[in-house]
């Protein structure tokens, strides 16, 4: 199994880390082991990356009771219930072979698990066949601990558009996490940010930049980036349970100062009410930098 295409080699040796992104590789594994078995079962939310059938990449938030997501074997996962149809990917795994990119993030213990592969359907939903399976460490990843579920769990009508409205540019200005999925020829990739509110800056209704804190130097977005710049983004209100996706292209930005990522939108949509989940507000992450006017 290859640990990393040309496009993450390429960022690891332009930023000087080959060596130790070769040392943490070799946590990758194509198989998922019971530990990491029982981490997914215990979930009540797993964010999806992949491409819809016109190309554009999405993350997606899927949702349900604990064992919703669980391994049927070393190499498989089920998830229940597959893609809700408002979703942007709801027509995107629609045979075998579809590459996804799933995380599944748990705010309560700040534990991430990343599950990479490909998707068919199934009769619960849909089937991953897993190819990388990874954890990474705690850092940049906000506390919370979940409330409940909504009363009413029904979420509303997925409103789109092709720029940001004030509210959703609110959420996004003042968000801690948001989750990323980006593609490469070699398969898709879903992976988490975060930092004190603000990190993430609002060029323009359809631009983005945030910086690249520094990592577990695999570079597996930057990577992807490098190859193909295709890129969702996935914004959650954790109170109320409301998602924003965005869906265009971005590209990484090197400068004295470090790393930054540019984001240009060109789908937009968010879903009132689309997480039953209610989250409390969070213990930020002794981690995060603080958020300084001088971004790189």
């Amino acid at each position: 199994m290859r640990a990393y295409h040309p496009g993450s080699l390429a960022v690891q040796t332009r930023v000087g880390v080959r060596d130790l992104a070769e040392h943490v590789g070799r946590s990758i594994s194509a198989g998922i082991r019971p530990v990491a078995a029982a981490f997914l079962e215990a979930q009540p939310m797993l964010v999806l990356g992949a491409a819809a059938p016109d190309g554009r990449v999405w993350a997606s938030l899927l949702t349900g009771r604990p064992g919703f997501v669980r391994a049927t074997g070393p190499h498989t996962v089920s998830v229940a219930g597959g893609v809700p149809a408002r979703d942007p990917l709801a027509a995107a795994v629609t045979e075998a072979g579809t590459p996804v990119g799933t995380i599944a993030l748990d705010p309560r213990t700040r534990r991430r698990m990343r599950l990479n592969g490909t998707a068919r359907p199934s009769a619960r939903g849909l089937l991953v066949e897993a190819e990388q399976v990874f954890t990474n460490c705690p850092k940049y990843l906000q506390k919370r601990e979940l409330y409940g579920r909504a009363r009413d769990p029904r979420p509303g009508v997925a409103r789109h558009t092709r720029s940001l409205t004030p509210a959703q540019q609110r959420l996004i200005r003042t968000a801690d996490t948001f989750f990323v999925a980006t593609a490469a020829p070699d398969g898709v990739d879903a992976s988490h940010r975060g930092g004190d509110p603000g990190f993430v800056e609002l060029v323009s209704p359809t631009e983005l930049r945030w910086a690249d804190y520094p990592g577990n130097a695999m570079f597996l977005t930057l990577g992807n980036l490098e190859a193909d710049g295709r890129a969702g983004l996935l914004f959650l209100d954790w109170r109320t349970g409301t998602t924003l996706q965005l869906s265009g292209c971005a590209h990484t930005e090197y400068g004295p100062e470090g790393r930054a990522v540019r984001f240009r939108l060109d789908a937009v949509a968010e879903t009132r009410g689309a997480s039953p989940l209610r989250w409390s507000p969070p213990e930020y992450s002794p981690s995060n930098p603080p958020v300084t006017k001088d971004r790189p």
